[in-house]
């Protein structure tokens, strides 16, 4: 295994992208994924992992980093009274129906088709948001319990395939139906915890039987990199949360659409050649 780059740079690094990755999580809701996904699978380039295995352990490790991070920013949202329990009780059982489907597709599938398909949706729903008149809705109300829950279905599948935790999708959706933008973010960032934990359970159960992967990994987790990243993830939420209940509902909005279509993009662009 040949390293191109001094170890104590790639903890560096990884560090970086865990503070940003955790102030993302508190002010837009997100698990951090879209920072940290990138980050790892560069990083498992450096290190000599394997082609075949690179992006499952990315997305495996972010998962579970995105277990901290979801829950020290949902404690944040939960205080402000930032989160809606009554769409948890309808969106949060197809989450978990989609946690377990997108799982077992991980197992055999590169997920190159739901990226893109998530990427496309993506830079729909900022574009939308981003329009000077205002973004339009698609009801005054989220749908019913079967509504709510085929959109949780696909929250979860898509997400825990993509590694990105649910957060970003699920403000997308809520915003869509007519959910303040503060209220979305808390509730998102409360669906992260939906999908990261089961999600990371699974994905080291389908890498446990992997041989060649870096040292300190538990399936398709790394606990080297977990430990990396996750002390700022968690020590940067609050500060993201405390930042999201200070701007305004339309400067939230379109921080949040920028945000969207900057990881649409470069979801797109990783898949290049």
């Amino acid at each position: 295994m040949e390293e191109t780059l001094p170890l104590a740079v790639v903890f560096a690094a990884l560090a970086g992208a865990g503070a940003l990755a955790g102030l993302m999580a508190g002010l837009l809701g997100i698990g951090g994924g879209v920072v940290m996904v990138p980050a790892l699978y560069y990083v498992g380039g450096v290190i000599g992992v394997a082609d075949v295995h690179r992006m499952h352990l990315a997305v495996g490790t972010s998962l579970a980093i995105i277990v901290v991070t979801s829950v020290v920013s949902s404690i944040a949202h939960w205080r402000r009274g930032a989160v809606d329990s009554t769409i948890l009780r309808t969106y949060g059982p197809g989450v978990l129906a989609g946690v377990a489907i997108g799982t077992v597709i991980a197992a055999w599938v590169a997920g190159t088709v739901l990226t893109v398909v998530f990427a496309v949706c993506a830079l729909m729903v900022s574009t939308n948001m981003l329009r000077g008149d205002g973004f339009r809705t698609l009801g005054p109300n989220m749908p019913g319990a079967a509504g709510s829950a085929s959109l949780g279905l696909t929250t979860g599948v898509v997400s825990t395939m993509a590694g990105i935790g649910g957060g970003a999708m699920t403000v997308a959706i809520l915003t869509l139906y007519s959910v303040r933008i503060h209220l979305a973010v808390g509730t998102a960032a409360v669906v992260g915890i939906l999908v990261s934990v089961p999600a990371t359970v699974g994905f080291a159960l389908i890498g446990w039987r992997v041989a060649e992967l870096p040292p300190g990994s538990l399936g398709y987790v790394n606990l080297v990199a977990f430990a990396a990243m996750a002390p700022l993830t968690a020590l940067m939420a609050p500060l993201g949360a405390r930042l999201a209940h200070r701007l305004p509902a339309r400067g939230l909005a379109r921080i949040f659409a920028l945000f969207l279509g900057a990881a649409a993009l470069n979801m797109l662009w990783s898949l290049r050649g």
